[in-house]
This record gives C-alpha cells, structure tokens and sequence, in this order.
C-alpha cells in the first residue's frame, strides 16, 4: 500500500510539473504573440497615418479601372487585386487609407508570421522579435505596404507557403499539404511569378528526403485544391488565347532592354531585406542546407533566386523568399549569442537592434511619404520614383475637362477620350465623373479588350501620344493644351506624355484601326 501510494504521489507530481511547464510555455507564447502583433500595428498604424500624402499611384488606377469590370482574369496579372480593391472602394470611396486598407493587412500578417516562423523553428521570444522587426524595416515589405499592388499580396502568399511548409516538416504532418495548397492557388490568382516559388517546392522535394511526400495522397489533394482555386484564371486565359503569356513576354524583353535587371544580384542585398538582416538570412540559408528535416526550405529559396537570375526578372521578385531564411537565421543567431559571454551578448544583440533600426529609418525616410511639404518630402521625391507616379493626376484630368469645355457642342456631341497607357486611361475613368467626362478608351492591357463606343465618336481628345503618332494614324490633329505638372514634378508623365491633342477619327476604319494598336504596358 505504502508504495502505491509513493507511486500515485510521484505521478501526481510528474503530472504537476508537466502541467506547469506547458502553462508557462502557453504564457510564454501568448507573450511573444502580443509582442508581435505589437510590432505589425505599429508599422499599419505608421502606414495608414501616411498613406494619404500625396494621391493614386498610376499602377493604383490600372487596378481600379479593372476593378469596375471584374472578370476572372486581366491582361496584365490575374484577378485577386482588381476583386480586393472593388471591395475597398465599396467600403471607402477614393479615401487613399480605406483603398490601401488590404495592403497594410497583408505586410502586418507577413510580420507576424516572420516571427511565427522563428518560434515554430525553436527561437525565443527575443528570435521571433528579431525576425519580425527584421522583416518589418526591409525595404521591399516597408513599400507594399505603401500602395496596393498584386506584388504585396504577391508578397503574403510565398511567406505563408513557407510558414506551411515549416509547420508540415516540423511536425511530419502531411494534411499541411492543403493549406500549402490553399495559399498557392491564391498566389496564382495574384501574380504569375508564384510559378517560380512553386518550382523550389517541387525541386527541393525531389532533391530532400521531402520526396517521400510524392507519394501521400495529402500532397496530392493539395495539388488538386491549387489547381482548382486556379482553374477560373486558366480557363479565362484560354479563351483570351494565353493573352497574359504574351503580355509577360512583352514586359520581360521591354525590362531587360532598358537595364532593369542588370542589378539582380545587388538587389538582393538593398532591396530584398534590411542590410544589417543579412547575416541572418545566410546563416538561416546554411542553417536550412545542413538540416536532414528543414533542407527542403533551403531549395525553396536557391532554386526561385537562381531561376530568376537566369531568366533575367527583376531583383525584386524574390523579395518574398527572404523572411523564412530571416526567421531561421534569428533562431540560430539567438542560440549563438547565448553562449558567449554577458558582455559581449549584452554588446552584440544591442549593435544588431540599433543597426536594424538605424537602417530601418532611413529606408523610411526613402520609401514612405511622411511629410506632404518641406525639405523631407523634396528629399523623398528625389529619391523615391513610385511616389513621383502619384502626382499629378488630378492636373491630367482637370485639363482634358478645360479641352472638352472648350470645344463646340457639335464636337462633343460624338466626342471620345483615347489615351496611350494605363496610368492616363485609369486616372480619367476614376477622376473623370467629377468633371462629367465620359469613360475613356484605352489601347493598353485589358482597356483595349473593352474596346471602343458604338457609334465610335468623331471627334477625339488624345492624350498621351506623341505628335508623330497622332498625324500618323488620326486625321485632323491639332496641339489642344500640355499637362501643368505641379512644382516641376518630373514622373512619366511630365517627361514624355503632357501633349493633349483634338482629332478627328481614324486615318482607317474603327474595327481595322483597334485591331492594329494593341500595346501592353
């Protein structure tokens, strides 16, 4: 009886103990999730305080322009971002922090699972919060949340693959196969480039022990659920003739020949991730390629990296494949300062932090617009391209209405607006009903699948060609007005398109005309 009754008593205790480790381990990981979550409303609430600055980006009318005429697939990416941003201006108008809502989201989970990552890979507190302030004061994740683009959502699915894939490698569990399947069937409704993060996947499994994976009936249900996520997208393409395909190529040939991917290498370095981040995402890629169970990450990034150097993409693309290596590097950076000495521990994680910062507020300075007037928003202009592109617009538009105004009104009876590129022909569409000016007609990307009015108009206000195109292929042509751009502002437009001119109609017939001046951009 006695030695039952120790027996009971040291099981009562084992349990107890048990009991009160997993507690503490549940206190210490609601803790770290705080901390987290404090990190990312830190950065949106910085992002929606200074989102409103300037205006709409010209890549940002291209998406609402398509936003009010959604469809499962666009020339220029898939649908995901056009069908996100009709529900922002459903809840908020043109109000630029409502518009831009999704994309601080989207970068705020992309922190909080940078950090998740470090803790499901076995760092700590002070891991998870290296790899989150990590992620958060890189220069890539610090613009999209800037401005909606299809890169920031882009962005979010290849993180949240990765954290997956870590949760299915950690714990041998292959039903993660379905959530990995979930977020690339987004992905490929977002943005074409997830291809090349899928590629690592598939290639580091037949390269890793992962392989095994080829044969679980989990992998592929995952498999079917991507590809039925995605099936709408690629019937769409299908019965537009893969139009998507040869708007890529365009792009790629365009991009390369003007040098924008002649620093593809640098770029991962000054763009994809904060400087002082870059000892942690090499020591988290060698950490990855010396483990039997985690190696499999490590192709998921050699693989997208060096097929897109190859193929010649821009040095930006593969930005998402940097917080996985970050959250494996703060682990293994965490575990090393551990076994030094207090002075040089206390030393080397106060120089990590105050770097990180340091770099992470000039990045700032450079990427977001905090001051609307003075020397810090002409230091940002003449640093910063994309905001440039957000100027301007309401100049563009209110001019085209001073043009129209101007004209008889036999000539406005049968008037129509024809533009040269998106930015133009989504700034009149969404700006234009201010002014009453009817909806433009676009050549580029999916305006010109939308095509011209029935009856085509007779008189035209042409915006954004040269004065060689429009004698060339317009009749009657002449200099109507030239687009005032505030401050001297040089974007793209101030540079090349401030020509507003009235035409007549085509040189040939409306249908032969349209056909002949498709252009991707």
């Amino acid at each position: 009886m006695e030695t039952e009754l120790e027996w009971y008593s040291l099981r009562k205790t084992q349990e107890n103990v048990k009991t009160e480790i997993l507690s503490q381990k549940a206190v210490s990981e609601s803790k770290g999730t705080l901390a987290l979550v404090g990190i990312a409303a830190a950065v949106a609430l910085l992002h929606l305080l200074t989102n409103h600055r300037y205006a709409i980006h010209r890549d940002e009318f291209q998406f609402l322009s398509d936003a009010r005429h959604l469809e499962w697939g666009f020339v220029a990416y898939p649908p995901f971002t056009p069908f996100v941003e009709r529900i922002s201006m459903g809840l908020f108008g043109l109000w630029l922090p409502g518009l831009r809502l999704f994309s601080v989201l989207a970068q705020a989970i992309v922190i909080v699972i940078s950090g998740l990552m470090a803790r499901s890979l076995g760092g700590s507190r002070l891991a998870q919060a290296a790899a989150a302030l990590s992620v958060a004061l890189s220069p890539l994740p610090m613009f999209e949340g800037t401005e909606f683009q299809y890169t920031t959502f882009d962005y979010l699915w290849w993180v949240l693959i990765a954290y997956f894939v870590v949760r299915l490698l950690k714990e041998d569990d292959p039903r993660w196969w379905l959530a990995v399947g979930a977020a690339a069937g987004l992905g490929l409704l977002t943005k074409y480039t997830i291809f090349f993060d899928l590629a690592g996947i598939l290639g580091g499994m037949l390269l890793t022990r992962a392989r095994r994976y080829f044969l679980d009936p989990w992998f592929w249900a995952g498999t079917a659920l991507a590809l039925l996520v995605f099936l709408p997208n690629l019937v769409w393409q299908s019965h537009h003739g893969f139009i998507s395909y040869h708007f890529l190529q365009y792009i790629h040939r365009r991009d390369v020949s003007i040098g924008r991917a002649e620093h593809y290498l640098r770029d991962q370095f000054l763009i994809c991730a904060n400087l002082f981040a870059v000892p942690l995402w090499m020591a988290g890629l060698l950490a990855f390629l010396r483990s039997a169970r985690y190696r499999l990450l490590a192709w998921m990034y050699i693989l997208p990296v060096g097929l897109l150097w190859v193929a010649r993409g821009r040095g930006y693309y593969s930005g998402a494949a940097y917080p996985v290596l970050i959250a494996m590097g703060a682990v293994v950076a965490e575990r090393w300062s551990a076994s030094l000495p207090a002075f040089w521990r206390r030393t080397v994680r106060t120089v990590f932090f105050t770097g990180l910062a340091a770099c992470g507020i000039y990045i700032c300075l450079l990427v977001i617009p905090l001051a609307s007037s003075g020397p810090l928003r002409n230091f940002v202009l003449a640093h910063n391209e994309d905001l440039r592109e957000e100027i301007g617009w309401d100049q563009l538009v209110g001019t085209v209405a001073q043009v129209r105004d101007s004209l008889s009104s036999q000539q406005q009876s049968s008037l129509g607006v024809l533009t040269a590129n998106y930015g133009e022909q989504g700034a009149l569409e969404i700006l234009g009903p201010s002014y009453h000016l009817q909806r433009p007609m676009g050549i580029t990307n999916s305006a010109w699948l939308r095509g011209y009015p029935v009856p085509p108009p007779s008189t035209l206000i042409v915006v954004g060609f040269s004065r060689e195109w429009v004698d060339k292929n317009l009749t009657g042509c002449r200099l109507a007005a030239q687009v005032p751009y505030p401050e001297g502002i040089q974007n793209e437009e101030g540079r090349y398109h401030r020509d507003i001119f009235v035409c007549g109609p085509p040189r040939k017939p409306w249908p032969e005309f349209w056909k002949d001046h498709q252009s991707f951009g």
